[in-house]
């Protein structure tokens, strides 16, 4: 197949070098086109207008929010513009909205192109060692005809079914993972605290049955305070946003969400804004009085980093 990609920002570039790695022929395209040319080091095209995109096969969209989605798919000089050339499927893995995905469903479907929701689960780093997680919604047809591809890109693809019920099941992953993270700093916080090191705590739940692949990712940004981005506060508090809006259309209850949000907000508001999400611990240690530092240790994250 011929494949289109567009949005090359961390996420975008790493997936997309996924695939070109995986010997798919694939053409990128980014608003700012500088971002897309480390690709062509490992062997991509980069395309100079979206209308290039056009003969694609398949199209795999990976852009900030709902509004971009929109414009790079409908806008006046979208993908979607010249409704005589258009792909037969555009897989998107952007976190938007169940309405705003419903709403470029029912464009595509009108101009005959196959949209697929694929949310992911991951970071860039997870990414390149292999370690995505995918969750797809949409014709089961047009699944499998780019499972192949969706196969290149991490570890695992589970089709939760038609329409656009992946958006639901993206937004109830991060809520959890807002949730956790919050949890996680308050615990570390109340341990160093009583004199324990952030590494020897998290050294033992990582190893308990409490441990996961998401405690391990954290480990190094708890312990040596590097927040370098993989997922931003905007972000996250978008993402609780989208779940809360959720919960109230479907009468769910949500009090620990909904008790997170507003600690998320706080973060927000505290203008560092282009650091990971888990500044949290910073933001809870200093309701606690503590004033944190770097332990200089290396934490296994289980990603070979």
């Amino acid at each position: 197949m011929h494949v289109g990609w567009i949005g090359t920002g961390r996420m975008g570039t790493a997936m997309a070098e996924r695939l070109v790695d995986a010997e798919v022929e694939l053409t990128a395209w980014n608003r700012t086109p500088a971002k897309a040319e480390p690709l062509r080091q490992h062997g991509a095209a980069v395309a100079r207008t979206l209308g290039d995109l056009r003969g694609k096969d398949v199209v795999f969209t990976m852009v900030s929010d709902d509004t971009a989605l929109q414009e790079v798919l409908l806008g006046e000089d979208g993908l979607l513009a010249d409704t005589s050339r258009v792909p037969s499927v555009i897989v998107d893995c952007s976190t938007v909205s169940p309405e705003a995905s419903a709403s470029v469903r029912r464009e595509c479907a009108e101009r005959g192109a196959e949209f697929l929701a694929a949310p992911v689960s991951g970071n860039p780093v997870a990414v390149r060692a292999g370690r995505l997680a995918l969750v797809v919604s949409g014709r089961r047809d047009a699944y499998d005809k780019v499972a192949p591809l969706l196969g290149h890109l991490g570890r695992s693809v589970s089709y939760a079914g038609e329409g656009d019920v992946a958006r639901l099941v993206k937004i109830a992953h991060n809520l959890l993972l807002g949730v956790l993270t919050q949890t996680l700093a308050e615990i570390t916080v109340l341990a160093e605290k009583g004199g324990v090191p952030r590494h020897a705590l998290l050294e033992f739940i990582n190893n308990s049955v409490l441990g996961s692949v998401f405690t391990r990712y954290k480990t190094n940004a708890f312990v040596n305070l590097d927040y370098t981005p993989t997922f931003t506060p905007p972000l996250l508090q978008k993402d609780f946003d989208l779940g809360l809006s959720a919960a109230r259309d479907l009468q769910a209850p949500m009090p620990t969400v909904e008790l997170t949000a507003g600690l998320v907000q706080a973060m927000v508001e505290s203008g560092r804004v282009n650091e990971d999400f888990a500044i949290l611990l910073d933001l809870q240690a200093a309701a606690a009085g503590l004033e944190l530092t770097p332990e200089n240790v290396t934490p296994d994250d289980d990603l070979g980093t």
